[in-house]
């Protein structure tokens, strides 16, 4: 059988076999967990709990502020210690609430109670998932509720579950689909709910072929879920690339999928509609893959949110003493930190620690117009012509030329030989950019 893709992309070092047997580990919570107000997409959630306040594990603590925002609860019993601004993975400082646990674990009322399917409403289901802080839980952030509550609902007839996990190193969804892939099934029966007429197609890159056959198992006799085994190719899980690898469908920056009547979700975000649909309960946890060169016991642990990095990397072994750098995230997306006293969230996926920097290997030079950039991009632009746009500011030229379609996938960046930093270069034309066109 031939497998789906798309056009372009790369083949970087996986790294996966670092963690990839590494069973998922249950991690406590620490003294002091720090929730930042915002971990989406859209407004800020508001805080609704201030200092001296004690809260119960399971209580929300921040409601949603506005349709594009999503609530925040405790994974901890406790006190809150203050509402102030803490510095997180990105280096910006952001409003948070700190809560100093009493390591009582009282939950509120109802957590953890089981829940049937069939005895929900439609509206039922989807007031749980929004009131649960669900949002996408593979890296972007946008609240799932929202996601699953399309103007043409009826319309969609596909929904992707990305469960490619195409980054590099990063393997909690992988753990994920081999220990918990039942329980991913049921948060998709949940989701198809609310799209009564789509299929669900769950797209698995084949250098995964046990998570293949575990989610093959746990769907068997389910008439509206499939599984989709997708060429290994970098970026395989970016949303528009998934779509059209299994639907041969396109999308651009101007889009949302909806509008080509498919919807995407995560298998983490499925995983957590399950915990809240059937278990009553929010999403106050995550599992993170701890790994990399420099990391002593590199692993997959499934942490509460607002537990700091450094704890985290801690109970993992520590790291080696020559790590020179650390990211948050995959290496081709994530982020450079400059403090692992930071929290965990929502959209947080891993830590790695490399004990060498290949960004740093060489200076940047001169490009020299080979073109390797074009033949790996997945959205067929030009990089070399964005960044000499870039360069010059003519950002009216970067945008003409397709600039906004980026997806900061970082391939070009990866197969320059010059070294040009171009994926952050773009990311700061399309700050430009959005700029002028709010000016005008």
């Amino acid at each position: 059988m031939k497998l789906k893709s798309f056009k372009k992309g790369i083949h970087p070092y996986e790294g996966k076999e670092l963690s990839k047997d590494s069973p998922i580990q249950i991690i406590h919570a620490s003294a002091t967990m720090v929730y930042p107000l915002s971990q989406h997409i859209g407004a800020p959630a508001k805080a609704v709990v201030a200092k001296g306040d004690r809260v119960l594990k399971g209580q929300l603590i921040a409601e949603a502020d506005g349709v594009i925002s999503s609530p925040v609860y405790s994974a901890v019993s406790g006190t809150v210690k203050a509402v102030e601004k803490r510095i997180v993975a990105n280096g910006s400082k952001v409003d948070c609430i700190v809560i100093e646990n009493d390591n009582q674990d009282e939950t509120v009322e109802g957590f953890g109670g089981s829940r049937n399917l069939e005895d929900l409403t439609d509206r039922e289901i989807a007031d749980i998932i929004v009131k649960a802080g669900i949002v996408g839980l593979g890296g972007a952030g946008f609240p799932t509720g929202v996601k699953l509550m399309p103007k043409n609902a009826q319309e969609i007839d596909t929904l992707i579950i990305n469960g490619s996990e195409c980054e590099p190193y990063l393997t909690a969804d992988y753990r994920l689909m081999l220990e918990r892939g039942a329980e991913i099934v049921k948060g998709i029966e949940a989701a198809l709910r609310l799209l009564p007429n789509a299929k669900a197609v769950i797209g698995i890159e084949n250098n995964k072929p046990d998570a293949i056959k575990a989610m093959e198992e746990n769907t068997v006799g389910h008439d509206r879920i499939s599984v989709c085994p997708l060429k290994t190719k970098y970026p395989q899980g970016g949303e528009r690339q998934l779509i059209f690898a299994v639907t041969g469908r396109k999308i651009n920056s101007k889009m949302l999928p909806a509008e080509k009547n498919v919807d995407v979700l995560n298998t983490a975000t499925c995983y957590a509609i399950y915990e809240a649909v059937y278990k009553n309960m929010p999403l106050i946890h995550k599992i993170v893959t701890i790994t990399g060169e420099g990391v002593n016991n590199p692993c997959n642990l499934d942490v509460p949110l607002g537990i700091s990095h450094r704890e985290i990397l801690e109970i993992a072994g520590g790291a080696k003493e020559n790590v020179v750098k650390f990211i948050s995230g995959g290496p081709m997306m994530g982020m450079a930190m400059s403090s692992l006293d930071v929290p965990v969230v929502k959209t947080s996926s891993s830590i790695l620690a490399f004990t060498e920097d290949d960004v740093a290997v060489l200076p940047e030079s001169a490009c020299i117009h080979c073109g390797k950039c074009m033949t790996v991009c997945p959205q067929q632009l030009v990089p070399q012509m964005l960044v000499k746009a870039v360069k010059s500011e003519d950002f009216e030229k970067f945008n003409a030329l397709g600039g906004m379609e980026c997806i900061e996938c970082g391939c070009c960046s990866y197969i320059c030989p010059a070294k040009i930093p171009l994926t952050q270069r773009f990311k700061y034309g399309k700050v430009q950019v959005r700029k002028m066109n709010t000016k005008n």
